[in-house]
């Protein structure tokens, strides 16, 4: 199809295809100059059908804007015609580059400086294609930034196509913060959603197609299942949560990362410990974002970086201003000594004298290779003798072991038997803790208990509930080896208040990415991992934005008479201590050893206690000299890169105050008579009094709608029959919060969900208002204006079909002489302000002559195009420049890489050459695509007889 025909294909135009009609919804240049136009029908025979047209197989007529019919509105206050110029503007996508927040501070969230700033930086019109870490200290809200993000591109006509990769676990809770907040429906693929997929969908049907907006695990997406499907096809954006776990090259999380970046325009990753300590790791996750970011993955400084990761923590100074009485400070830590008993003593007598440090030539163990396993043991005993015997049995069936080693574990495993037997002294302080913190069977309490061994896990689960005389209903256990549905019902029912569950026993796996803070604010560390980050990263799950009572983190450490062995008490408290110092300071505890690795730092710690150093000398103290701070203690300290003003929000003011108000006169305009039955085209509607819920019977076509809605909350709330929305942000926390508290109806989806300026009720809305008027017409109403006016809509796109200009003007002329052109122009808005149609405007049934007002049409759009050819003259170097500033760096990258190239020997700098000249292809052809193309859509959105004409008959 000619460029010529463009004018039609900005998005919210309707085009003719087969005889009907479709809403275009986006519309991309493909490889070989053709359109791919994605719709939704509005004719009678499609409507609400979605679909995707090649204009190289179909033939796509854009309306002529030309000969768009003028139509009187005989509606009250011009109702018809404020519906259709709302939904116009509603449709229309913002400008790719407008750095304004258009929707996301509308969403149902706090208005918090810090992440509306994390939302803008990711806009800027430096970061062309919107690929950021988002590096924020755990507990800052980072899925909050997310959903933000995601509302800003979406309402840029940039989030048609969505996937986000998060672990097992979070799945559903990732899934329900970005749609009770955002209005963003992900269909979840965990085990449930598979087999769905699977009865739905033929083998050979890629999913990613069927469905355009997914949540689906890591674990699930690198299996060699999906990989095909992933190379298939293309995303508008990508999130990977927890994205630390890419950065190892060779591994499939890497893999998986490497198929996904480059088939997507937007690129979020998010991680509260984004680097391993090794620049070229974290190079490897920049690359992921922006290939020509670094020229030397070894030698980079922060500053080249800066504008593709934000990072803050709980004490930053613009953080701790905002977040005040919602962030409740963390006290100092708590460590509780335990003496061991007499048959504890035992195993620490025969670990020490036989294992720890045993006399020359009396070790059961062989080589050098196993000089840390004696303090795998320790470790493991000091968790619970369940886990001891745990590790014993698991080195027995490895091979070739001695019989002196053979000899020895038996000795062991028989202490560790009678201990069990005897009754553990930690079992006993920790019911005691438990009590006194008010766990109990009449009380509302709750506590997270953490443990990095299974075998203490589950000792815990068969202890406690005896001994703390509750029921084992209000006992629940999270692993990584329960199924992905497992580990989500876990982690819900934990969340609600009327659940059972006041006694979470965790291991590892809900160290990351889990929200435990709802009515939670024990945490208590039954063995510790000599490891900063993992501890960090537990006290996190209760240690974030939103909790309200201080934090209490607790951990128990197990003593000894016996000198020579270490015991837990001094590790442990250096370890809680200088993590709470890092928390303070950085909200980074990875810095202190400098290893940023669990395995890493707990075999460091485990190598100083065998060899007899000081703890001190391993994990330092946090230094006060930021002179003497490397690299990535300098990107853990970053703060916001802008200022607390220069964030600019929109009003969100069309012609209609609420969204609220415009879905009121949808519905009214659309079903004139509420009371009739839905079977025969009304829709039952009701409101409160107050006007802080709707509650609406859905009909067919937006029961269609709603197929794309989480599967729970469509199953749970029944919305197809009866669907509830809560019309102010006090409303939709409520709801939300008597959710969390059960007083309902036993799910945390919301009873009333938010009316969200991306809500799909309020797109259907928009769709019901645009087919109010034929296809090509175009209303006239009559205001108060000096001159006959028409407001056009003027758009400027590029090749991917992206918008990067819009402009709604409005011409006034004297009279229909073809060679005059516009008396007067100004913006539409105002014009409508102005003219008292805004909000409502006198409509006295006025009898128009069509005809009479037709000639404005031509005359609007020929003063449109002559309006986008003087702002391309005017602004054509502003609307390129992002675009060529994005190439001046792809030059200083290139000749930087090719210098560092041949330097090295020749068959590295051959594969380097050609990795360069791969990199530079890739780049070039996607700028390109990011090129203002095409003739300037125009479209004719309203005409406006002047009052006083009207009346004395005159034209």
């Amino acid at each position: 199809m000619a460029d010529e025909q463009v004018d039609g294909f900005a998005p919210g135009t309707i085009v003719e295809v087969r005889d009907e009609a479709w809403i275009v919804r986006s519309a991309e240049r493909l490889k070989n100059s053709a359109w791919a136009v994605s719709c939704t029908g509005v004719s009678e025979l499609v409507r609400d059908t979605d679909a995707t047209f090649l204009t190289d197989l179909d033939q796509l007529r854009p309306l002529v804007p030309e000969k768009a019919e003028v139509v009187p509105d005989d509606s009250p206050q011009f109702r018809r015609t404020r519906l259709w110029l709302e939904a116009v503007l509603r449709k229309t996508a913002v400008p790719l580059h407008d750095e304004r927040l258009i929707v996301s501070h509308r969403m149902l969230l706090d208005e918090l400086g810090y992440q509306r700033r994390a939302v803008a930086q990711a806009l800027s019109r430096t970061n062309l294609r919107t690929r950021i870490l988002i590096a924020d200290a755990v507990g800052l809200g980072k899925t909050l930034e997310i959903g933000m993000l995601l509302a800003e591109l979406a309402r840029r006509g940039r989030a048609e196509r969505i996937l986000v990769v998060t672990p097992r676990h979070v799945l559903e809770q990732m899934q329900h913060e970005l749609w009770t907040r955002f209005a963003i429906p992900l269909v979840r693929l965990d085990s449930d959603g598979i087999k769905r997929v699977r009865q739905e969908l033929p083998a050979s049907r890629n999913p990613f197609t069927y469905y355009r907006k997914v949540i689906v695990s890591v674990d699930t997406l690198k299996s060699g299942q999906y990989r095909a499907h992933l190379e298939k096809h293309h995303w508008d954006a990508v999130v990977i949560d927890e994205s630390h776990n890419l950065t190892n090259t060779g591994t499939l999380n890497n893999e998986l990362a490497r198929v996904l970046a480059p088939r997507t325009d937007a690129l979020v990753l998010a991680s509260a410990t984004p680097h391993n300590g090794k620049p070229e790791s974290f190079a490897e996750l920049v690359s992921l974002l922006d290939a020509t970011a670094i020229s030397d993955r070894s030698d980079y400084q922060v500053e080249d970086i800066a504008h593709l990761f934000v990072r803050r923590h709980r004490h930053s100074a613009d953080v701790a201003d905002e977040v005040g009485k919602d962030w409740a400070e963390r006290p100092e830590p708590k460590v509780l000594a335990i003496p061991a008993n007499s048959a504890e003593e035992k195993i620490i007598n025969e670990l020490t004298d036989s294992w720890l440090y045993p006399e020359p030539g009396r070790s059961p163990l062989e080589g050098t290779n196993n000089t840390l396993f004696p303090w795998t043991l320790a470790k493991a005993a000091l968790s619970s003798t369940a886990a001891l015997r745990e590790t014993i049995a698991n080195r027995r069936q490895s091979k070739k072991r001695t019989e002196a080693e053979l000899s020895s574990l038996d000795t062991l495993g028989k202490l560790a038997a009678e201990a069990q037997a005897t009754g553990e002294s930690k079992l006993t302080e920790l019911v005691g803790y438990l009590g006194k913190i008010g766990v109990g069977s009449k009380s509302e309490t709750r506590v997270v208990l953490f443990s990095e061994r299974l075998a203490t896990l589950r000792w815990l689960l068969q202890e406690l509930p005896n001994a703390l005389r509750m029921p084992v209903e209000a006992f629940a256990m999270l692993h990584g080896g329960l199924p992905d549905d497992k580990q989500q019902a876990v982690v819900e029912q934990f969340k609600l208040a009327d659940s059972p569950v006041r006694v979470l026993v965790a291991g590892d796996v809900a160290s990351e990415g889990v929200n435990l803070h709802a009515h939670c604010h024990n945490l208590v560390h039954v063995d510790i991992p000599w490891s900063l980050i993992r501890i960090e990263q537990r006290n996190g799950r209760i240690d974030r934005y939103g909790q309200k009572y201080p934090p209490q983190i607790t951990a128990l450490a197990l003593t000894s008479t016996n000198d020579r062995f270490t015991g837990d008490v001094r590790v442990l408290t250096k370890l809680l201590d200088k993590e709470h110092a890092a928390h303070q300071a950085l909200g980074d505890a990875a810095t202190l050893l400098n290893l940023h690795s669990v395995t890493k730092e707990e075999q460091a710690v485990a190598e100083a206690l065998a060899k007899g150093r000081d703890i001190e000398e391993v994990v330092p103290d946090l230094s006060d000299d930021v002179d003497e701070w490397d690299f990535f203690h300098q990107l853990m300290a970053q703060g916001d890169q802008r200022a607390p003003d220069d964030v600019e929000v929109d009003d969100g003011h069309n012609l209609f105050r609420t969204d609220l108000d415009f879905l009121r006169e949808a519905l009214r305009e659309v079903y004139p008579n509420p009371a009739e039955p839905v079977g025969r085209g009304g829709v039952a509607w009701e409101e409160s009094d107050d006007g802080s819920w709707v509650r609406l019977t859905p009909p067919p076509d937006l029961k269609r709608r709603f197929r794309a809605l989480p599967q729970s909350y469509r199953t749970e709330r029944k919305v197809t029959e009866r669907l509830v929305l809560a019309t102010d942000k006090p409303s939709a926390e409520d709801s939300l919060k008597r959710a969390r508290d059960h007083k309902e109806s036993g799910t945390l989806w919301p009873e009333a969900h938010f009316l969200g300026p991306l809500h799909p009720v309020l797109d259907w809305a928009c769709d019901r208002a645009l087919a109010r008027f034929e296809r090509n017409q175009v209303p006239l109403v009559v205001g108060d204006v000096e001159l006959p006016t028409v407001l056009v809509q003027g758009t400027l796109t590029n090749a991917r079909g992206q918008v990067v200009s819009c402009t709604n003007w409005a011409f006034g002329f004297v009279d229909d002489d073809p060679r005059s052109g516009p008396i007067g122009s100004s913006d539409a808005l105002e014009i409508l302000e102005d003219a008292g149609i805004r909000d409502g405007g006198i409509n006295a049934g006025y009898d128009l002559d069509p005809s009479d007002w037709q000639w404005l049409v031509p005359k609007g759009v020929a003063a449109m195009r002559a309006h986008l050819q003087r702002i391309l003259v005017e602004q054509g170097r502003q609307l390129a420049a992002p675009v060529w500033e994005a190439e001046a760096r792809l030059e200083r990258w290139e000749a930087d890489s090719r210098r560092i190239a041949e330097g090295r020997d020749a068959g590295p700098r051959t594969r380097m050459l050609k990795q360069i000249d791969a990199v530079v292809r890739g780049a070039k052809t996607s700028l390109e695509s990011l090129r203002a193309v095409g003739k300037p859509g125009v479209r004719v959105l309203a005409v406006i007889a002047p009052r006083q004409d009207v009346q004395e008959g005159v034209r």
